[in-house]
């Protein structure tokens, strides 16, 4: 399953929610928020801008923001709310495309560093994050904990979520920490009828994520269980981690 093909027409059109689930205020504020305070009055740059769920709010609070994505779809669904003059954007992948400038923030939300199915495209995301900053810049990363504690022997898939017209099913490939994604979507006739969408990740453990920014020298600055700041413990689904290059002058890591 191609990238481009995952996101394509179809699901630039459904992606938006507005008001609800990821576009939720509850949800979105917060990371708004905190994005804005860790931008720290400079230009901040967002891997896998998609429709700008998180880019036009935090261009709103004034912070610019450039963007790198890879679907021209999702880029038209932008369009629709921001034009290039407010919000910048290079077409291509999150590990190798290079965006003008220099930046005090770049960030990678809502689990998208999994869509690079390879540990070397993840490692080669962090190096191109670190090659966007400024000295003493942050890179952060949103990220779901891999949920193979729910995984019992013999077994290949975990319910993620189940409620009245949805069903999300995991299906693992533990040698090569992969994890397919099965969107089911049930339309109004009695539930008889099922759309299925369909995506594939490679997971990272928290500790491989940090070994990860070390290669591209940044340390880790905080993480967190949430946008808001919450105790990230063993028993946390997600994580906010946020790392940071070393400052001028200061001794390297």
């Amino acid at each position: 399953m191609d990238q481009q093909q995952i996101w394509d027409a179809d699901a630039a059109r459904r992606y938006d929610t507005p008001g609800s689930g990821m576009f939720a205020p509850e949800v979105l504020g917060p990371a708004v928020d905190r994005l804005t305070e860790l931008a720290d009055g400079g230009r901040a740059l967002e891997f896998a801008i998609g429709t700008g769920r998180v880019a036009v709010p935090l261009a709103a609070r004034g912070v610019p923001v450039t963007g790198v994505e890879l679907s021209r779809p999702m880029l038209g669904q932008l369009r629709t709310k921001a034009d290039e003059t407010a919000i910048p954007v290079v077409v291509g992948d999150m590990a190798t495309t290079r965006a003008p400038g220099e930046y005090t923030l770049v960030y990678l939300v809502y689990n998208t560093i999994s869509n690079l199915l390879t540990q070397a495209e993840q490692v080669a995301c962090f190096h191109n994050a670190a090659r966007h900053l400024t000295p003493g810049g942050r890179f952060v990363i949103e990220l779901w904990v891999p949920e193979l504690r729910r995984l019992p022997p013999g077994r290949e898939a975990t319910v993620g979520r189940s409620e009245p017209g949805y069903i999300l099913l995991d299906t693992y490939d533990v040698l090569r920490q992969h994890v397919v994604s099965h969107h089911f979507t049930f339309d109004g006739s009695g539930g008889r009828q099922a759309r299925l969408d369909r995506s594939p990740h490679r997971y990272i453990w928290p500790a491989e994520l940090d070994l990860m920014a070390q290669l591209a020298g940044f340390r880790l600055e905080s993480r967190h269980a949430d946008w808001t700041g919450s105790e990230f413990t063993a028993e946390s689904p997600s994580h906010v981690s946020v790392y940071r290059l070393p400052e001028p002058g200061a001794r390297p890591f």
